[in-house]
Formats: C-alpha cells, structure tokens, sequence
C-alpha cells in the first residue's frame, strides 16, 4: 500500500494565511518575517454518499429562541465583561502578558462555580502540586473543583464525554496537542486545529470552554488570527506596568457588549473587584497644575472618569515630538493642525506630550476636546478649574459633535462632585442638573472662550 504523501506549507503566525513557498512579506496581512515552515497530514478523500447525515434544513421562524439561563461566576466585574455571565456552549478566550494574573483570576472563578456546578480545570504548564498550592495560598476552597494535568486534546475530551463538566478551564490553548497533527505544541497548525476541535465539541456537549493565550512580544495573540474567529468572547487582561490594577477588556462578544471594561486590583489573596474604578483612576494630586483635565470615557455599558495629562515644553533639537500614551497618537497631531487652522495657536516649535493616568487606554472620540485642553492648559502654564469635566469628538472643520450617552456621562460626573462641565452642544442636558453648570458649545473657538471665563 503507497505511503500517503506529507506535503508542507509556510503559515503567518499573525493572521494564519497559508502559502506555497517562504516570503519575506505576508501577502494576507503585509506582516513581515511572520511565515513559519509547517508539516500538513495527508488528507483523506471523501466520497459523496459517506459523508454523514446531513443537518436537516428548517425555516427561520421554526428555530426556539429560548434563551438560555446564563451561569454567573460571581465576580460581578468578570460577568460584566461577559455581559451578564457564561453562556452554556460557549468558548471564552481569555490572553494577557504573563505574570498578568490570567491563571489566578480563572482559579478564582473555578473554585467558586465548583460550590454549586460541576467545574474541571485542566492546566497543561503546571503540575497538580503547584496548582493546589496556589489555591492554598490565596485561601481558596479546595474541595469541589476538579482538576487534570493533561495536554493531549482526545484525553480532555473523552475527560468531559465522561463527566460531563458544565464549565471547562484549559490553561493553556498553546501546550495542548492533537495526536492525529504532526507537529509540535504551540505551533500554528496546532494551536488553529485544537481550538476548532474544542470548539466543535463545545456546541455538541453545551459545555462552557474557557481557553488561555499567550501574548506574543509585540502584544498580539499568540497563533494565528484565525483563532479570535472561531471563539464566541475573547478578553484581554491588561497589568500596566508597576501598577497593582488589572483591566479586564473584551474586544469580542457574541452574547454582550464588545469593549466591556472590568476592573481588578492584585493583592496577596488574588485578584479583587474594583467596583467605582472611576475612582481609582481619577485620584489626582493634593496640589493642582497645569496640564491636567478630568474627562468621562465609554466603556462598553459604563462611564469612567479619568484624568488626562498634557506637557508642552521648547524643543531641544530636531522635530518638534508627538507622544501619546493611551491616546491615539496620530489623533493627537490632528487635533493640534485644528488648534492652529482654527484658532490660530501653533505648537509647531513645541514638543507635546499626552497621557492617560492609570494606564488605560482611551479607544473612543469623546476625549478629544479634553485633550486638546490640557494641552493649552500646559502650554499657557493655566491651572484648569478642579471641577471641571470636559468631553466632546472634534472635527477637522473645528466644530464639536455630540457623543454617544452624553446624559449618563454628566450625571457620573456629577455623582462624583463634578460642578461645570464643555459638551458639545447637542449632549446638552434636557433638564438642569443639580449643582453643575454645563456650557454647551458648538465649535472649539467657542470652548477656549467658555474657558476663558473660568
């Protein structure tokens, strides 16, 4: 009998495009020095009249709504990021830096689905010794949970066939393996043919799958990209640098809002809710400066005030400098071309630096007027009013367009003793809010003149 043929292909790691033949540039994605050599299994031949049972076909009117009862994990922040909790026959993926607290998190919320739910955590990168000796020493509970040490994918499986586990942790998507794929762990065809078979065996058996990725060094996913389309959520726990505080985001969610926002603080016990983290994130200094505005960005289903910091200073040599962290970097140089066209202020001899206290990242437009006045604030060395919540998209003609949940905006300002506010004009309050003066303005000509009243 003829030896099947093992034929090869060159893969990215970024976006999973295949291609015959090794080149520099990815054709898919414009990714450089991303292909990797790949072995790919002989595939076998099927023939019409043995394929299977076909899905039978049905109308659209036919198909039960009924949705099912989400299953919360009791940590309120997570559950917001899933919008409202897991969702049987789901698969979560869930990646950060290391060290981020990924692991402790979903530990976590293991051990407290494990009090009234069937819960099997699977982790492949640590033995079941060091696993029990982390729960012990975040004093969680351990008896109720189920636990594996296991990195062969049919062994999971035939683990869930078996006990039939609600929820599933497998920590981590990158050392598990499939026996019929000849290649190692963590690779990308490994990595892209796990997933879709743990994917497949979610919807069959209604199980909650959560996996764990990697982050590559230059911040992505680690496999190919292909692995964000299959899952049902994806989240990404961020840890800014030298900070205690973790940022649970979800950048996909068939079953919620996309771009949720859950806050944790890391202490010895694990990780811990932050339930106002605009608080958190607002703690300005006891002595005021130039440069500094508070703001009220949209996180998924909430508000969050934050504080935006600005420095104008000479420039020394060279360029002038545009710096932006947690801001949009080419929005920033944008806005100042506005601030020149329409106002008259130039900065081009002037290095400008922007940033977003606490490490967030800010992905909407409703900054964009905050920024612009902590800017000038620095660059006229004028200390703005404490008080003040500034927000608002501006355009290239100059004009302020109105944001998405102005109203719900003001009021978090106003809960936390906010007492003037610039909007733009149409996000202007229909009724007048209890000890807060809103200015509303239509252009950015008419904000620096609001502002030069204070």
């Amino acid at each position: 009998m003829a030896k099947a043929k093992v034929k090869s292909a060159y893969v990215c790691s970024d976006c999973g495009a295949e291609h015959a033949k090794w080149q520099g540039q990815c054709s898919a994605c414009n990714a450089w020095n991303t292909l990797s050599r790949v072995t790919i299994g002989p595939v076998k031949e099927a023939r019409v009249g043995f394929a299977g049972t076909a899905a039978e076909i049905k109308k659209l009117d036919q198909i039960q709504t009924e949705e099912a009862p989400r299953i919360g994990t009791g940590l309120d922040e997570f559950d917001r990021v899933l919008g409202g909790g897991l969702v049987p026959g789901s698969v979560v993926l869930i990646g950060g830096d290391p060290g981020a607290g990924k692991s402790t998190l979903l530990l976590q919320v293991c051990t407290r689905l494990a009090r009234e739910r069937d819960v099997l955590y699977v982790t492949g990168e640590e033995s079941l010794q060091q696993l029990a000796m982390r729960a012990k020493r975040l004093e969680l509970p351990l008896d109720g949970l189920d636990v594996a040490a296991e990195t062969r994918a049919e062994m999971v499986a035939t683990h869930i066939e078996t006990n039939r586990p609600e929820v599933v942790v497998l920590d981590s998507i990158q050392v598990m393996q499939m026996e019929s794929i000849d290649s190692t762990p963590g690779s990308v065809t490994q990595v892209r043919e796990t997933a879709a078979f743990f994917t497949r065996l979610a919807k069959q058996t209604n199980t909650v799958i959560v996996l764990v990725g990697h982050i590559t060094k230059e911040g992505g996913l680690a496999g190919p990209k292909v692995l964000e389309h299959m899952i049902d959520c994806f989240m990404m726990l961020d840890s800014p640098a030298g900070s205690r505080y973790r940022t649970l985001r979800g950048h996909k969610n068939r079953f919620g809002a996309v771009n949720e926002l859950g806050v944790f603080a890391m202490t010895d016990l694990g990780m811990k809710e932050v339930a106002n983290p605009s608080a958190i994130f607002l703690q300005r200094g006891e002595v005021d400066s130039p440069g500094s505005v508070a703001t009220v960005t949209w996180e998924g289903t909430r508000p969050l005030l934050v504080e935006l910091q600005a420095l104008v200073d000479d420039v020394a040599a060279g360029y002038p400098k545009r710096v932006a962290v947690g801001l949009d970097q080419q929005r920033l140089a944008m806005h100042l071309a506005v601030l020149h066209r329409h106002c008259g202020i130039t900065l081009g001899d002037q290095d400008v630096f922007a940033n977003v206290v606490g490490g967030v990242r800010i992905n909407e437009t409703g900054a964009d007027l905050a920024l612009l006045l902590a800017v000038l604030s620095s660059f006229r060395d004028r200390i703005l009013p404490r008080d003040l919540i500034v927000f608002g998209e501006l355009g290239l003609t100059g004009e302020l367009r109105p944001v998405a949940n102005g109203q719900e905006r003001l009021r978090e300002a106003a809960k936390h003793g906010f007492k003037q506010a610039i909007v733009p004009f149409a996000n202007r309050p229909k009724d007048k809010l209890p000890n807060m003066a809103v200015h509303g303005v239509q252009n950015l000509a008419s904000a620096l003149e609001v502002l030069s009243r204070f």
